[in-house]
């Protein structure tokens, strides 16, 4: 019998031009093949009369060919095949185009069955068109139907997988014995036969429960195994809590929910392995509070930090407030981003290398290979869904084992935060600071835009700032590759010399250089600019509490994560603000949708609902690189399963951490497998 793990050329008929069509599938050996799932399957247990067919449904339906095929040309290059079939009650038509080769594939007076979509010619006379179809004897019952390529179709996947399947022997289980008793799974062997070959709905439908388990057990077992992997002693535990000392510092009192935080990380910190934790929390509900007190913490027992944000404007901003809630305590700050100049940037990695500067505060700049730290012994990663799992590592990698926190202001269900960050303890910055005020947001048509633009002129004679955020779409020319710049340039230029004519109006976008986006936000946070027409540059980072106003442009354009993002650039003081969504879209869905930020300021249910509108697919994918793919979950739908294989993994892991044994070597095998792109288990 051929290894389940053979090259993808061991299967007859599979030769070098085929094996590189397969390859561009994702398909290099037989397990490949058989984890090449169908994306649906024709039912052809269900065998309708002509009469009883529903219609405008794929559906089967058992008939007898009542005439001979009849060719009639269209027109150069179209040619119809058409002929009866009946049940011996009803007529049916049935015609084929172009497919010179039905006439003598189906024989007059013979039974078959007949698969496809059923519509009505008039006075209840119906007709099929190409349609599939096998002899009525066929013991077919669920057929699969295969994503096909440009140089492969379905039929041969088919074919392929069944010669596979007849070669393999027993495929052998990578989830234990006693996990698959504990939660009634068909064995693996069971489950690859049934999920290309049902033998009837209900094993298809155990198939896919024990396969979608198996995806979700795997990467859970994986991130745990990292998790574990990352326990190993470090030079960095804190000899002494700080944590009173720089609270006395702090011009504010801090929540309960942040005293609870900084409580959970530093005993990480004094643990001796070091901490590997999220800070999750709503916008606006102080994480950088919290991981000025780790810094702080840090510094105080002699070791270095260093913070890395996505973008310079957030950095820029990390780099200001840090070196105010430092200011007098003799900690030295220093910022290193793509604008720095290369005479600073060179001094800056000296310092960092003798230990001058005690905390770095930077964009991507700070995990480039030249850049070396005398004792790195905490790093923290801000607005963590922009960075990938190895960009985290990377950070990591500048100091022997240092302690490491994660920050975001998306709010993630629960339900995927077990997968996204299965790699990590988890703290919930669930309060909002005392004097935070709720931002009211409206939802208005394109048509009130005007009244829109009106209150925010109102607000900004009052003395107050805000924002018009555009959205990411092309304006005029389709062969403009910059979109962005001309959306926003072109509302700028519109509003500059027409409804803001007269006022301090500042322009932001992503592509601008370091020195002026740098320059305009400056201008921004001394009140120099009354009104900021940017893009999602301002999504994360800006703090200004004058600006009591926003108005968004198409809002229909954005998820609601990312407009409750944007919403929380304003309410950042002690005044009522105001966020308008702007949205020419009718749809009743879409005014729905928006809606839901009408109603709820509460991240976590915005993206609750986000996760029901949109799926995963933004908080799961290219957002988190270095994961793995899952080929058949939908977390959505199987959110029990997640919370299922979370705890099945953690159980198995306590007992076995090293996961020793012959029973758990296939586990072992697949796990790095999946994790196959460096992010591979010892």
């Amino acid at each position: 019998m051929m290894d389940v793990y053979a090259s993808i050329t061991e299967l007859k008929g599979v030769g070098e031009k085929r094996a590189r069509s397969l390859s561009k599938a994702g398909i290099n050996t037989v397990n490949d093949l058989l984890s090449f799932y169908p994306r649906t399957y024709l039912d052809w247990s269900r065998a309708y009369g002509i009469g009883s067919a529903p219609l405008n449904e794929n559906v089967c339906v058992r008939a007898f060919v009542g005439s001979v095929v009849r060719e009639h040309v269209i027109r150069k290059g179209m040619t119809t095949y058409s002929f009866d079939i009946t049940d011996g009650r009803d007529v049916m038509a049935v015609t084929f185009f172009n497919n010179k080769y039905v006439g003598s594939m189906l024989k007059t007076g013979e039974e078959y069955l007949f698969y496809g979509k059923i519509t009505t010619l008039g006075r209840g006379y119906k007709s099929m068109t190409s349609p599939k179809f096998v002899k009525a004897d066929s013991s077919v019952a669920l057929k699969p139907v295969y994503p096909q390529t440009s140089e492969l179709n379905s039929n041969y996947f088919e074919k392929l997988i069944a010669s596979a399947l007849g070669n393999v022997g027993v495929i052998p289980d990578c989830i234990p014995e006693s996990v698959r008793n504990d939660y009634c799974l068909m064995s693996r062997d069971d489950a690859i036969r049934n999920i290309h070959f049902p033998a009837s709905p209900d094993l298809l439908s155990e198939a896919k429960r024990r396969i979608s388990f198996e995806e979700l057990f795997l990467l859970q077992v994986g991130l745990s195994r990292l998790k574990i992997k990352s326990r190993k002693a470090t030079a960095y535990s804190l000899e002494k809590d700080y944590s009173e000392e720089f609270c006395a510092l702090l011009p504010f009192k801090l929540t309960g929910a942040q005293k609870r935080a900084i409580a959970d990380c530093t005993a990480d910190m004094s643990s001796g392995v070091p901490m590997n934790r999220l800070l999750q929390g709503d916008v606006g509900s102080g994480k950088t509070a919290v991981s000025a007190a780790l810094v702080y913490n840090a510094v105080r027992n002699g070791f270095q930090a260093a913070i890395m944000a996505p973008t310079e404007v957030l950095a820029r901003q990390h780099y200001n407030t840090f070196t105010r809630f430092f200011s007098g305590t003799g900690i030295t700050v220093g910022i290193l981003t793509g604008s720095v100049s290369a005479k600073e940037k060179r001094e800056i990695k000296d310092k960092l290398a003798s230990g001058e500067i005690n905390l770095i505060v930077g964009t991507h700049a700070i995990i480039q290979k030249d850049v070396v730290f005398r004792n790195l012994g905490l790093a923290v990663t801000d607005e963590q869904h922009r960075f990938g799992v190895n960009q985290r590592g990377a950070l990591g990698s500048k100091g022997k084992n240092p302690h490491t926190l994660v920050m975001s202001a998306t709010p993630i269900p629960r339900t995927l935060s077990l997968i996204i960050y299965g790699d990590l303890d988890i703290s919930i910055l669930d309060e909002m600071p005392a004097g935070r005020q709720k931002t009211e947001t409206y939802v208005v048509d394109y048509d009130k835009r005007e009244r829109a633009y009106g209150y925010v002129k109102k607000h900004i004679l009052s003395g107050y700032q805000g924002y018009i955020v555009c959205p990411l779409v092309d304006t005029d020319d389709d062969e403009e590759p910059d979109s962005e710049r001309k959306a926003s340039v072109k509302l700028y230029e519109e509003l500059s010399s027409g409804f803001f004519k007269g006022f301090r109006l500042g322009l932001l976008y992503g592509k601008m250089k370091a020195d002026e986006k740098k320059e305009i936000m400056a201008q921004f946070a001394a009140g120099d600019i009354d009104l900021l027409i940017s893009t999602t540059v301002i999504e994360v980072g800006v703090d200004v509490p004058n600006a009591v106003i926003m108005v968004i442009e198409n809002a229909d354009c954005f998820g609601l994560s990312q407009l409750h993002q944007l919403r929380g650039r304003v309410g950042r003081g002690d005044v009522k603000s105001t966020c308008i969504l702007i949205s020419d879209i009718k749809n009743g869905q879409v005014k729905e949708r928006l809606g839901i930020l009408e109603s709820t300021t509460d991240g976590f249910k915005i993206a609750d609902e986000d996760l029901k509108l949109r799926g995963p697919g933004d908080f799961i994918g290219s957002r988190q690189h270095g994961l793995p793919d899952l080929k058949l979950t939908k977390m959505l739908t199987d959110s029990e399963t997640v919370r299922e294989t979370h705890y099945a993994a953690e159980k198995l892991l306590k007992n076995n951490p090293a996961l020793e044994g012959e029973e758990y070597t296939q586990l072992k095998k697949r796990v790095n497998e999946m994790f196959s792109k460096g992010l591979v288990l010892n």
